[in-house]
């Protein structure tokens, strides 16, 4: 058992674990919703929309990464609703106004990151994670953020029931859908600050969507579906760190790895629908 116990010795494999561990958990719950709507593509594109608000971050910070969550977290929250705004009063359609959004705030920051090139190099984190590197605070943060999030999902988590099922439905009962919309948005938004430091952009999308397309695999219900994604979200976090801890690769990468392989195996095997045992 010392393979097990050796990397808990270390105080950021510890932290890295816990980061890891609540932001599996929050991707995976979140991304239910994402997976339901056929939301990936948004996903995607706005873990890309804080380039320019982290781009920013170091040039205002001078190169620090303190203020970079906040920064991403403005700039993730803005893109959504952004999105959301221009998808409901503009006569084009949801993914043309996410492609839209997606390519203009890349755009900026590439622009902002090539102004001053000495910090492009820095940069690589926000790219592809590093969840070894997490700090206390930066813990501490996913934990406050994480939490109010799935806080949200617990409160309203009939409406957004009744939201992602039956759109119609929810307007004839009168149910705020706008505004419920946009509060789903910010939602993802805060997700994708939060597994910034965990994952990166590149691969963000990959925990929102894997551990939840899984769990969708294995049953129709939603509350169960969060579980079983959360697990999966968790386990994938503990087994990609340790497998990064032996196998000295990234990290980020071993992570999405390991949900990706749980998801090739339930997808194979499962008792329900599995490509093998049809």
């Amino acid at each position: 058992m010392t393979w097990l116990i050796e990397p808990l010795s270390y105080p950021f494999m510890l932290r890295g674990l816990a980061a890891g561990v609540l932001v599996g958990i929050v991707c995976a719950v979140v991304g239910t919703y994402v997976v339901l709507r056929g939301m990936a593509f948004f996903g995607d594109a706005l873990a890309h929309t804080v380039l320019p608000g982290v781009a920013l971050g170091y040039l205002v910070g001078g190169g620090t990464r303190e203020s970079l969550f906040w920064w991403a977290l403005g700039t993730a929250v803005l893109a959504s609703l952004g999105i959301g705004a221009i998808s409901k009063n503009a006569r084009i359609k949801e993914d043309t106004a996410i492609g839209v959004v997606f390519a203009g705030m890349f755009a900026l920051g590439i622009a902002i990151i090539s102004t001053v090139r000495s910090y492009a190099v820095d940069l690589s984190h926000f790219l592809f994670g590093d969840v070894l590197g997490v700090t206390n605070r930066d813990l501490i943060l996913t934990l406050v953020f994480g939490g109010i999030v799935l806080l949200l999902v617990f409160i309203f988590y009939k409406e957004f029931l009744t939201l992602s099922f039956d759109p119609v439905l929810a307007a004839t009962l009168r149910m705020p859908v706008d505004l419920l919309n946009n509060l789903l948005l910010a939602m993802i938004a805060v997700t994708v600050a939060i597994s910034m430091q965990t994952v990166g952009v590149a691969l963000m999308v990959a925990m929102l969507v894997t551990p939840a397309a899984t769990a969708y695999l294995l049953t129709r219900r939603l509350w169960t579906m969060m579980l079983i994604a959360a697990v999966i979200g968790a386990a994938s976090s503990v087994v990609g760190l340790y497998l990064s801890f032996y196998v000295n690769i990234a990290s980020g990468a071993a992570i999405v790895l390991t949900a990706t392989a749980i998801f090739i195996v339930v997808f194979l095997f499962n008792p329900r629908q599995g490509m093998l045992r049809k």
